[in-house]
């Protein structure tokens, strides 16, 4: 997965979740956690907008 915001992102990693469920269950389980991987690590580097957090 690339680090751009593509439209087509969500289509992507619907295809990348296909391609992982057609695999052997060891191997799944590998790419799964790669996925989350990548996503906890591009959620942790994505901007944040303070003016929507929750004021108390």
């Amino acid at each position: 997965m690339s680090d751009d915001a593509a439209p087509d992102a969500p289509t992507d990693l619907i295809d990348r979740l296909r391609l992982i469920e057609e695999q052997p269950l060891d191997v799944r389980a590998d790419a799964y956690a790669a996925v989350h991987d990548e996503l906890a690590q591009r959620l942790a580097s994505a901007p944040t907008d303070s003016s929507a957090a929750p004021r108390p």
